[in-house]
């Protein structure tokens, strides 16, 4: 699928100046696609949390996705998304060469990076890479970072390796327990706020796992901040 590129309509495009390059787009588990362009000059301004607008061809409709890696250096930026839609199919099925006519970032504000004593990411479905460059940058501010991840079953997880470089411990949730040795995110949490020593919480993913962490939090006067993570089902 290969977009064509008309200078006249971008001319004046307020971010990327003119379609990005697929790199590479392959998938992560069932249902969960990663996607790598080109884009230097949003590569040079992201930051965690942040997000980009991509529109696979000149058809399809505005796809809102938060980014999950970047590389300053090689100009490239990499998001993680589920298949919901039309316009995610449309992006599954890109190819590296392919272009993008529509890649709009970088958007919305970061997260808030201070040292703040020990830190708990929790990411379930494709909020699992996007916990991955907060983990990274928390670390890199001092940092005691703690990663919970979520799924269904270990089949449906990804970039485990990825997260363990940048995180002082990973906690695995599965409904199975096919690795882990907690059901559900909230069990895993609890018992960390239970020992005490928590102070910031980080949810990423469904609404209402957010919503079912939040509540766990609570009581124990940390800190929870849940992203919504930006997924058009489009």
């Amino acid at each position: 699928m290969r977009a064509e590129w008309n200078a006249d309509v971008h001319r004046n495009d307020p971010f990327e100046p003119g379609p990005v390059t697929v790199v590479e787009r392959r998938p992560l588990a069932p249902n969960i696609q990663l996607l790598t362009v080109q884009a230097p000059v949003v590569a040079r301004k992201i930051q965690p949390g942040q997000f980009v607008i991509i529109r696979p061809d000149d058809v399809a409709e505005r796809t809102p996705l938060t980014v999950a890696d970047w590389d300053r250096d090689k100009g490239t930026v990499t998001s993680i998304f589920m298949t919901v839609g039309t316009s995610t199919y449309k992006m599954s099925r890109l190819k590296p060469g392919d272009t993008i006519p529509t890649y709009v970032g970088p958007l919305g504000h970061p997260i808030e990076l201070a040292n703040f004593g020990t830190v708990v990411l929790i990411g379930g479905c494709y909020g699992i890479g996007i916990i991955y460059p907060m983990a990274r940058a928390l670390k890199e501010q001092g940092n005691h970072v703690i990663s919970i991840v979520e799924g269904r079953s270990k089949f449906l997880l990804y970039w485990q390796d990825r997260l363990e470089a940048v995180s002082d411990r990973v906690i695995y949730a599965t409904k199975d327990l096919s690795v882990g040795r907690d059901r559900d995110p909230g069990d895993a949490i609890e018992k960390l706020l239970a020992a005490g020593g928590i102070d910031r919480v980080y949810a990423i993913g469904c609404t209402f796992m957010m919503y079912e962490l939040a509540h766990k939090t609570k009581p124990f006067g940390v800190k929870t901040i849940a992203l919504f993570v930006l997924l058009s089902k489009l």
